[in-house]
């Protein structure tokens, strides 16, 4: 029997992240948003496009949360999403009663479930549902490290015209300004990346790197321009 996955909200963050486990036939599949029509058509879409990707999980879009019952993992992408020339911390308000009351949902229909919380500021959102939940830390999980590191390897592969497998690094820090590419762990098949790029490249890598949701938000909306946020001086040395 394969394991369950629901997916709460079916914006094009939860919609890519429902195909790609159906892509991959992790899990079946339940895609929930409140807004009608709209997880059913985007599920139903995936079903038919199963035969291609040789998947035969289950898919289904729904707006009601009996249909997630049971689950396994729970991914909450629900959300008022980020403008351009708004930082994440921006979105804490109005976000917080929305992960409030889905997080109430998911533990009355599963109760036994794993938490992936993505929306944003995906610190806070992830420590509310923590405590919403009542579920121990190890089942309550944010995304947002994975994500930081991923988008640093790309950048400084696409930099070197190398293959991201060779390039490996570490992000710390919250999902937002705060963040800390560790550049002394940084690496490209076993090679400093100090050694193979100028401070001043580094520095830019770095930047993109905390800027990168911003960057993408701004393309997804092009009648506004990018413009960077004033960020602290980086300061860091080769070890």
């Amino acid at each position: 029997m394969r394991s369950k996955v629901s997916i709460i909200g079916a914006g094009n963050v939860g919609a890519t992240c429902a195909f790609r486990i159906a892509e991959k036939g992790y899990a079946d599949i339940v895609l929930l948003d409140i807004i009608e029509g709209l997880p059913q058509g985007k599920a139903l879409d995936m079903l038919e496009a199963a035969p291609i990707i040789d998947s035969d999980v289950k898919i289904i879009g729904t707006n009601y949360y009996q249909e997630t019952a049971n689950s396994d993992i729970v991914v909450i992408t629900s959300g008022v999403t980020r403008k351009p020339g708004m930082s994440r911390d921006e979105l804490l308000t109005s976000n917080m009663k929305i992960v409030q009351d889905v997080t109430k949902e998911v533990v009355r229909y599963s109760p036994n479930c794993i938490i992936i919380m993505v929306t944003n500021p995906v610190d806070a959102m992830t420590q509310l549902a923590l405590h919403v939940s009542k579920f121990p830390r190890n089942r309550v999980f944010g995304q947002s490290g994975i994500l930081d590191s991923a988008r640093f390897r790309a950048f400084v592969a696409q930099e070197l015209n190398v293959s991201v497998n060779d390039v490996s690094a570490c992000v710390l820090g919250g999902h937002g300004d705060t963040m800390v590419p560790i550049i002394r762990l940084c690496t490209v098949a076993g090679v400093p990346l100090t050694d193979l790029l100028p401070k001043e490249k580094i520095d830019g890598l770095v930047r993109r790197t905390i800027e990168g949701g911003s960057e993408i938000v701004s393309l997804l909306k092009p009648e506004v321009p990018f413009m960077p946020r004033r960020l602290p001086q980086l300061k860091w040395s080769t070890p």
